[in-house]
Formats: structure tokens, sequence, C-alpha cells
């Protein structure tokens, strides 16, 4: 999907993080990557919407990290050290799951960088459980890990329609969650956010499973496609500093539309984020706020 052959030159850095170690429910997410840059391909380079070209921004795919199989922190260890490699080269880290536990050891990598770091996370389920089943590192509780790293008042979650009671009372007392509702929550935070270094973590079961069936915790009663578009054009607005898109099970759909859903998000995240920055574009205001 144009991508770049000069990592030198470019802006943004694509890396498959295929882990699927904690997966509860139904595994499969290792094959994310691969299955949205294969829909990729049926993508055009020009966003009606934004309009502009995504060949228009420099970035470059570094392909898919190799971890060994049953030896879960070395694998973090992994992802942590080429977010370091692509941070400290001033580029964007753009990570394709894989399951939602990558963006841990992502976060501690973007938070050495951006000390104020805020994180947007789009997903069915709060993820703050403090432990599940008995421990601590787990898809499930990825959001508890990383709120502990940036504090949980710069956690804003969107979406969640999945969670227990104790994660609950936590998002009350001590963070931002938007129940049900994303596109709502993202019109009343982004300009309390503007300045800021944020980075934007999509776990694409917060589509409802009639538009993305290939997740592992599909979750009834979320957002359509349309409206996860939306959501992203709000980055535009933002200083993004690294995002990724996690969760894409191509097993469980054969029809791959939720990974052509996450290669159309990932081409408008990328326009977003390149010419947001050089402020050469302009989003139609029709399509942004339509749903709001």
């Amino acid at each position: 999907m144009a991508a770049g052959s000069d990592y030198q030159r470019a802006s943004m850095v694509i890396v498959g993080a295929p882990l699927d170690s904690t997966t509860s429910f139904r595994g499969g997410t290792r094959l994310g990557p691969r299955a949205i840059r294969e829909m990729s391909y049926n993508l055009e380079d020009y966003s009606i919407e934004l309009g502009s070209e995504i060949s228009s921004v420099s970035f470059f795919d570094a392909g898919d990290l190799v971890f060994p199989l049953g030896y879960l922190e070395e694998s973090l260890d992994r992802i942590e050290h080429v977010a370091d490699r692509i941070l400290g080269d001033g580029k964007i880290p753009i990570f394709l799951g894989g399951e939602h536990l990558i963006t841990l050891p992502i976060i501690r990598s973007v938070a050495k960088h951006y000390p104020e770091l805020v994180v947007i996370h789009l997903d069915a389920h709060a993820d703050l459980r403090e432990e599940y089943l008995g421990v601590r590192l787990s898809h499930a509780t990825v959001m508890r890990r990383v709120s502990e790293i940036i504090s949980p008042s710069n956690l804003f979650q969107f979406g969640v329609r999945s969670a227990t009671r104790d994660e609950i009372i936590f998002a009350r007392d001590n963070g931002y969650m938007s129940v049900d509702e994303v596109l709502g929550g993202l019109e009343e935070v982004t300009p309390v956010l503007k300045g800021r270094p944020v980075y934007l973590s999509l776990d694409i079961d917060v589509v409802d499973p009639a538009f993305a069936p290939g997740v592992g915790t599909p979750e009834p009663g979320g957002i359509d496609s349309r409206e996860l578009l939306q959501s992203v054009y709000y980055l535009y607005d933002l200083n993004v500093v690294g995002l990724d898109i996690v969760e894409v099970n191509p097993t469980y759909d054969l029809s791959g539309r939720t990974a052509a859903l996450a290669a159309k998000v990932l081409r408008e995240a990328i326009i977003c984020c390149g010419a947001g920055r050089r402020g050469k574009i302009k989003i139609v205001e029709n399509n942004k706020h339509s749903n709001s």
C-alpha cells in the first residue's frame, strides 16, 4: 500500500507484531499483520474523505518481528527494542497486531520519549483487570499495565461495552471511559488533548461483529465501520506519536472484511498523521461530524 523502500527518509514505520500468546478465547491474531497487508492491495492510493494520497506520506514497512515461541517476556522485549529504535530515529511507530498485549512494550518505549504521553484506547473491552487467570501480563490486563506507566488520568477509553464491576469502578475513579460511544467522547476530549503527545491503540473489536467478525473476543453492540473511520479523522487535530491496530483474527473471517476495514483505517490514519502535521489536507466536515 504505497510503502516506500527507504527507511531513512520515512516519517513513519510499520511493524508487524504477530503475538498470540495470551489470547484467552479464539486464537489466530498472529495472522493479523499478514491479512491487513494482503487486503491493502485492494485499496486506492487516494482517500476521497481526506482529499489526499497515501503516497504523499513517506512511510516504510519493516515487516514482521519474529518471536521465540513460548517466551512471552522476550517477545515483549523485542517489541520494545524495535519501538526504541524507531522513536530514536525520530519516526512514528505503527504496529500491527497480534494480540493487544503488544501495546504494553510500545507504550513503555513511547513514554520514555514523551513523558506527558496520553493514550486513546478504542476497544469493546476495558482491559483494566489487575490480573487475569492469575497473571498480570495478558491482553485482558494490558490497559491496567499501561495506566501504571502513564498514570490512569492520561488514559482515555472509548467504545467499551464489556467489563467487570472492578474495571468500571477503576475507570470511574481514575480515568476517562466513554461507555459504548466513540464519536461523542472523542469530540469532548479532543480539544483538551491538542498539543499533547498522543498514542492511539485500536482494538478492531470496538466494531460490531456484524462489520468485523474476525476477532478473538467478539462483543455485540459495537460501532459500525463508518463510525470507526470517522473516529480516525480526529487524529488530524492531534499530535500523534504512535499507534497500533490489534486483534485482527482472519481465522474467523473468511470474507476478509475485518482485515479490509483495518487496512482502510491504516491508510486513513497514515494520511491524517502525516499530512496533518504539514497542514495540507482538510477533512470534509460532513463526514467528520455527521454522527456527533
